[in-house]
Order: C-alpha cells, then sequence, then structure tokens
C-alpha cells in the first residue's frame, strides 16, 4: 500500500504543475468555510489545516506549551496509544504532520481516496480526542529539551533568540516557541489540555481540500473531522513594533567564524507596495548568485560561502532580515559591504535590466510551486489567511509585471534604512566593537 501511494504520489507531481488549477470556495453546513480544488484523475486527497494564534498563545509561564502539544497530537488519541496509532496511520498508507510555530498551528493530511473515511476518522480522533499519555509526553518532552540544548550551541539559533529578545521583549515573538529548558520540564498534562483548548478552535480556522473529492462531499468531511473543535478562543496578541535601533550585538561563542543576523522593521503583506519591496529584496539579497549582496560579499570579496536577505511579514510585526557568516577575521568587513550595498539599493535602487531580469525569473519559477496536490493545498491555505483572493493565482504575475521602476526605487528608498540595521554578530569577531 504504501508503495502504491508513493506511485500515485510521483505520478501526481507530473500531470499537476500542468493542470489549470480551479479555485471553488464553499461553506460547510456546520459553517465551515474551505477552498476547494477538485481533481479526480488520482485516487489521492490532500488536506491543509490552518489555526491562526500558533505558540504566541502559550499562558505566562507555559512558554513551549504549544509546540509540545502539536508534536504530542499523534501519540495517541481516543482509544489508541501513541503504537497503536501509528499502526493504524500506517495501515491506511495515510499521512499527519502536525506543526507549531508563532503564528500558526497547522496539520497536513494526505490520503488515498479508498481510505478516506477511515483516515479522517483516524484524524479527527488526534485533534479532538488527544490523549497526552505521560509516556508519550515524557518522551516528546526529551526530544524538545534536546532541541533546546542543541540550539543553545547553534550560532544561527543563539543570533535569532537574541535579536527576537531584544526587538519584541516581552511579547510572545520575544522568546522562542520551544520555550526554556526550565518552561518545558515544568509543563503538565492539563498545561497540553488547555494549549490544546486554547489553539484548535473554529473561530480562526483555515482550510484546503485538494484531490479525489467533490464539492458536495467536502462540506460533511468537514463538519465531521472539525466541526466538534471549540468555537472560540482567547485573544490574539497584539500588534508589536520591531523595538531594536541600528547597531551592533557581539555575543561572543567560541568558534574560528561568526555568524551574524541583521535587519530592520519591514513592510506589511497587505500594504500595496509589497509587490515592489518583493522584487527589490530578490535583487538585493533573496535572487541566490545574481542578488548583489552575494556578488558583493562572496564573489568579489570573497569574504563568505553565502549572504542574504528576505522580507519576514509576520502576523503581528514585520520585519527585513538577513544573514552572513564570515571568519571572525573578516566578518567586520561582510558587515561594512552589506551595510554599504543595502545603503547604495536605497539610495540608487535597481536598473532596468535588473528589474527585468527579476520579473522574469518570478513570474517563471512561480508556476513551478503547484507540483502536487499537497502544495496546492498549502498555498491556498496561506493565501486564505493572508486575504488573498482565489483569483490570485491567476493574477500573481500580473501584480509583479505591473510594478514599474519608478514605483521599486521608491519603495528601496522608503523601506531600506542603513541606519536602522541591526547586527547580532556570534562568534569572536576581529575588529567589531559593540554599539548601542
Amino acid at each position: 500500500m504504501l508503495r502504491i501511494l508513493t506511485a500515485l504520489w510521483f505520478a501526481l507531481l507530473a500531470s499537476a504543475a500542468h493542470a489549470e488549477i480551479e479555485i471553488q470556495e464553499i461553506t460547510s453546513p456546520g459553517g465551515i468555510n474551505a477552498w476547494v480544488v477538485e481533481e479526480p484523475s488520482i485516487p489521492f486527497v490532500a488536506l491543509e489545516i490552518r489555526f491562526r494564534g500558533g505558540a504566541s498563545l502559550d499562558e505566562s509561564g507555559k512558554r513551549g506549551a504549544i509546540n509540545l502539544m502539536a508534536a504530542l497530537l499523534e501519540e495517541g488519541a481516543g482509544d489508541l496509544d501513541a503504537q497503536e496509532f501509528q499502526t493504524a496511520r500506517e495501515a491506511l498508507a495515510a499521512r499527519y504532520s502536525f506543526r507549531a510555530s508563532d503564528d500558526t498551528i497547522s496539520i497536513s493530511a494526505q490520503f488515498l481516496t479508498e481510505n478516506q473515511e477511515e483516515a479522517l476518522a483516524l484524524l479527527e480522533q488526534a485533534l479532538i480526542n488527544p490523549r497526552f499519555d505521560q509516556p508519550a509526553l515524557d518522551r516528546v518532552r526529551a526530544q524538545v529539551l534536546a532541541s533546546i540544548a542543541s540550539d543553545a550551541l547553534n550560532p544561527r539559533s543563539i543570533a535569532n533568540a537574541a535579536l527576537n529578545a531584544a526587538a519584541f521583549g516581552d511579547h510572545p515573538y520575544g522568546t522562542p516557541l520551544d520555550g526554556t529548558a526550565d518552561s518545558v520540564r515544568a509543563l503538565t498534562q492539563q498545561d497540553l489540555i488547555t494549549a490544546h483548548r486554547n489553539t484548535l478552535t473554529r473561530d480562526r480556522l483555515y482550510v484546503s481540500v485538494v484531490g479525489d473529492v467533490t464539492l458536495e462531499q467536502v462540506g460533511p468531511m468537514l463538519d465531521a473531522l472539525l466541526g466538534n473543535l471549540p468555537a472560540e478562543g482567547p485573544p490574539l496578541p497584539q500588534d508589536v513594533d520591531f523595538g531594536l535601533p541600528g547597531g551592533v550585538t557581539v555575543i561572543d561563542f567560541d568558534n574560528p567564524q561568526s555568524f551574524a543576523l541583521f535587519g530592520h522593521e519591514g513592510i506589511k503583506r497587505d500594504d500595496p507596495d509589497f509587490f515592489a519591496a518583493y522584487i527589490m529584496n530578490h535583487v538585493l539579497g533573496a535572487g541566490g548568485f545574481q542578488s548583489r549582496l552575494m556578488t558583493e560579499v562572496r564573489e568579489k570579496r570573497g569574504l563568505t560561502y553565502g549572504i542574504g536577505s528576505y522580507l519576514a511579514p509576520m502576523f503581528h510585526a514585520e520585519m527585513v532580515l538577513g544573514s552572513v557568516a564570515s571568519s571572525n577575521a573578516t566578518i567586520a568587513e561582510a558587515i561594512e559591504v552589506t551595510r554599504d550595498e543595502w545603503a547604495r539599493m536605497a539610495e540608487e535602487g535597481l536598473t532596468e535590466n535588473e528589474l527585468a531580469a527579476a520579473k522574469t525569473y518570478l513570474t517563471g519559477e512561480y508556476p513551478l510551486r503547484f507540483d502536487g496536490n499537497a502544495a496546492i493545498a498549502t498555498i491556498m491555505v496561506g493565501m486564505q489567511m493572508i486575504d488573498l483572493p482565489p483569483d490570485y493565482v491567476i493574477n500573481r504575475n500580473d501584480y509583479i509585471e505591473a510594478v514599474t521602476l519608478e514605483e521599486v526605487n521608491r519603495v528601496a528608498g522608503e523601506l531600506l534604512q542603513p541606519d536602522d540595521l541591526h547586527f547580532v554578530v556570534v562568534g569572536r569577531p576581529e575588529g567589531l566593537e559593540a554599539t548601542p
């Protein structure tokens, strides 16, 4: 059965990239909204579920509870303990994934049409009646604690935690969603029950279904799967500003090279200038070996193996971030060049050729994202969460093409603020002093 599922999966990947995607919106009899793509050519269904809120809804003193709760959803449910649950899932050749992020709880499921009823019934038990048995809790808790210990020795994780703490303070964004060793050790079964009750609620639910299913089937299917979830959850966190001024923070770490994470305030995803910012950032640092940062820092000066930048519009804050690693002897120069390129882009903007090349790449790679039922379902649920209309998949490249050189250069000048860049450097950098 698993071999059959794998064969069907790869066949679907080959065909879906060339298929026209028709998104249909429905509301179930029980009031659950969903987006659906009917694709009956392969007897396979992908389901993507998101709950807004995520680990940001951890209660005070319980940091890490929601992350641990999500990891335990398939570790026993209903009448099945952890081993029995996995045996049942494998017998159905179904795939489930449960993930917590700062802003969401994500549940992914893929199953064969012939096993749909049983696969959804098993998933429903995981969502509605997770057991949180003590043996499973202790085992998964140990895995989380090992991850926390590993992060404490990872320069990238250290830099990320330090930047977020300084930028967001006591907002949930200011602490790692895994929690601390102390907070995770203290979590109880009741804490996980509370985390489950607070996060998996129908008032912040988003769903997409793609594959061998009809529109008429989806409504009752979703009501049976999700209708017994709590109706409402606690209030979401407030928005927060990026509160870290420009400067340099140095964190001592015994390593032959230094890692630097840098950034400042960003742009909201629903800002009318977002596409201009997206194109600009592709040229600045997101375009791989063709980007300016890679050209100047790696290709011309040999200061790093890799450098990049990216837009990070979260639900309650937005940032422009980047990272670079270099030897302790050269990280100061890498930072200087990065800041100079940030300023050059802000002052001079893109050239006509850079804009044309960026548009060609960004419009060309977009269709390749739709390479299977699961990928399409993931894209659709993400669109719902940021209030994009279904026809966005048709019009997205038109939005890219419509951006003018004047617009992208204006946005570059407004968004990029080299004096506001803050670099968190983990290592023992030479010739680099910490500044406020």
